[in-house]
């Protein structure tokens, strides 16, 4: 089967959304599998040609401010204007966020859901998964074990859909890992040095706007 996998993050490189792609690519087997990064360049003619005729579209991008972004918006509409021509094709998503409730991505989920009614093609599933920034400092750790073992979870269950193109219930989830610990470590080591590298200091966070 043909799989495209779409990357909606807009960051140049080291995204959640791409771990998350890396994590999913190990079950798709020897499937025909590619991965365009729909937010960085624009598709060719034959890139286009090839999402339209795939057996499945996998979407993998983060949350922002509860929906999408614009760029992955863009590019949502311009595969609407250009139609599908297979239109049995199963859609599927994985959307991060940097809250630890992966319920939070509830609303990009229907705002896909809504796309695929749009274009006419069949909504598959979603994974929401929270904490997303937590992932990369866990690379180490197998999908399955410890804090991963929702994620790798979750993941398998995608995998099988995906790859028999059925319907499955959509999985939001958290690391298995303590809400209060994920605060502490997602604090010192990306908050707090990414407002440093803004020229923020830490009591800064902590204000609230009139």
């Amino acid at each position: 089967m043909n799989i495209c996998i779409l990357n909606g993050s807009p960051k140049s490189s080291k995204s959640t959304s791409e771990l998350l792609i890396e994590y999913l690519m190990s079950f798709t087997g020897e499937n025909e599998t590619v991965t365009y990064n729909v937010c960085k360049s624009n598709l060719s003619e034959e890139q286009f040609s090839r999402i339209q005729s795939s057996d499945a579209l996998v979407f993998v991008f983060p949350l922002y401010i509860d929906g999408i972004n614009s760029q992955l918006l863009r590019f949502l509409i311009e595969l609407e204007k250009r139609g599908f021509n297979n239109k049995s094709i199963g859609v599927y998503c994985i959307i991060n966020n940097g809250f630890y409730e992966g319920r939070q991505n509830l609303i990009a989920a229907d705002i896909m859901k809504n796309w695929c009614k749009a274009v006419g093609l069949t909504y598959g599933q979603t994974l929401g998964v929270g904490a997303g920034e937590m992932l990369p400092f866990l690379k180490s750790i197998p999908l399955g074990h410890g804090p991963n073992r929702n994620l790798g979870i979750a993941i398998k269950k995608l995998s099988r859909n995906i790859l028999s193109v059925n319907q499955g219930e959509d999985l939001f989830f958290s690391p298995n890992w303590p809400r209060f610990l994920w605060k502490i470590a997602s604090s010192y080591n990306f908050w707090y040095p990414r407002a440093k590298g803004n020229g923020l200091k830490r009591k800064r966070l902590k204000d609230r706007a009139d």
